[in-house]
Order: C-alpha cells, then structure tokens, then sequence
C-alpha cells in the first residue's frame, strides 16, 4: 500500500518536472503578462477617472466605468496568459457565455436597477439634495446608487425606491425645498389686509422660509362664519414638521396679539311659534 502511494507520488512529481522543463520560460512569460496586465488596469482605471472627473461626470457613474475598464483589462490579459501556457481558452469562453446567460436570466430585475440608475447618473433628472416625488413617496434624495436611490422624508425616515420605478415614471421635484400650506380663519368684522401684513412679515422674517419660491399670502375662501386667509411657502424637506408648528404658532400669537377676532364656528338657529286662536 505503501508502495502503491509512493509510485504515485513519484509519477505526478515527474509529470511536474517534465512540465516545468518543457514550459518554464511559457509560465515566466505568463506571469509577467499577467503582473503588466495588473499595472495597465490599474493605470488605466485611474487615468479613466481622473478623466472623468475632470469633466464634472457624476462619482457614481465614474467609479462604475473605471471599474469595469479595469476588469475587462485583467479579464484579457488573463485569457493571454492562459494561452501562453498552453492552455485554450475557447472552453471558458463557452463556460462563460452560458454562465452569463444564466446569470442574466436570473437578475433580470438586478440588471433592469443597473441600467435605470446608471441612466439616472447621465442623464441627471435630479441630484443629491433635491426632493422628488414618485410611486406615491415623497422626500428628499439622500444618495443615488446604481441599484436603488434613498430619499429621507420630514420624519427622518429612509425610503429606498428601486431604480427601475423612478425612469419612466411621473416624477415632481421641488428640488431642497418642500412646500407647507396653512391657513386661519378671521371674523368678517376684522382687516383681512392686517392679517395678511402680519403673516406676510412673519414667513418674511423667518430664517428657514425659502425666498424662491417666494411665500404667499392671500384670501382662500369665504367660510360662513369666518374668512379664511391661506399662505403657502417652502421650507427644507427634512425639517417640514418644525418649521410648520413654529410658524403656525407665531401667526397664531401674531393675529391674537392685534385683536383680530378668530372665530369660532356658529350656526343661527330661528325658532317660530304657531298661534292659534280660541274658539
């Protein structure tokens, strides 16, 4: 038995030896293809995005294409090294054609997030920063991946959205911005242009209000016990909620403070009464 593994032994140790005298200057050939084709892919990816950058090409998009430049260099100079050994490479070209077939197959939905998100790096409909609204969510664009894009809304609440149901799809963007309507009622009797002066110095003066969009300020309706003074402004889309109840608690003190009357919901109610004679 013992024999039987040392023979063994010493047959693949002479096959190794008669590969290495008939092919050592092929392997050091190939190894040094293969270190050059390390070098040139990493140069190359670098100068690709160097490249890239310089023209103001969006990050996402440019660590993509370095990326896959460098790959597809290693992948080539492997496929030369290979040969130089002695080894066809036409049976892996096979293996992975039909392996990417399969692959393909099976991240269809993976490969339609690529190719959405990549369109949305080139063709840019909107930016870190921006709020857009899409697929019934709203909030603003906290970072764009080539898979999947994050918006965080005025909750403070991540929402990630594939990015094959943003391209083609009816989307708004308000950019940094969000807008906030309010409104409050004012007795028929009080100056509907005094409560708007004093909302309208109000969001005026208010740090956070954007100034484009301007805010307006204006009569919305006529109710039946009050008038109702709307105003409508844009604040940033993370801090709505803030921004809104301060605001909203400043007008409310500013209208009380000059006695304007806000009033309360009434209904007048007749009541008549039947007179009937004596006989």
């Amino acid at each position: 038995m013992i024999e039987q593994e040392i023979a063994q032994i010493e047959h693949y140790y002479v096959l190794i030896r008669d590969y290495l005298v008939t092919y050592s200057m092929q392997l050091l050939g190939a190894l040094v293809i293969l270190i050059l084709g390390l070098w040139l892919a990493k140069k190359l990816a670098k100068a690709t995005e160097t490249l890239m950058l310089k023209h103001n090409i969006d990050v996402t998009l440019t660590n993509f294409i370095s990326n896959v430049v460098k790959v597809l260099i290693i992948i080539m100079f492997t496929i030369i090294a290979l040969g130089k050994i002695g080894i066809s490479v036409t049976p892996f070209v096979a293996a992975i054609g039909a392996a990417s077939l399969g692959a393909g197959l099976a991240v269809q939905g993976m490969l339609s997030n690529y190719g959405s998100g990549l369109a949305i790096i080139a063709t840019r409909p909107f930016v870190v920063g921006d709020t857009i609204a899409v697929k019934g969510v709203c909030g603003q664009v906290k970072s764009i991946e080539l898979g999947h894009t994050i918006l965080i809304n005025e909750e403070k609440v991540e929402i990630t959205i594939p990015n094959k149901h943003i391209i083609g799809e009816i989307m708004q963007n308000s950019f940094a911005h969000s807008l906030v309507k309010g409104e409050i009622g004012i007795a028929y009797s009080a100056s509907a242009e005094q409560a708007i002066a004093i909302i309208s110095r109000i969001l005026a003066d208010y740090d956070a209000v954007a100034d484009t969009p301007q805010a307006q300020v204006g009569i919305e309706a006529f109710g039946d016990s009050a008038v109702l003074i709307s105003y409508r402004y844009w604040v940033p889309t993370t801090q709505i909620i803030e921004h809104k109840l301060t605001i909203n608690g400043a007008i409310y003190a500013a209208i009380q403070a000059a006695n304007i009357e806000i009033p309360f919901p009434q209904r007048v109610v007749t009541i008549k009464e039947k007179h009937t004679s004596a006989d």
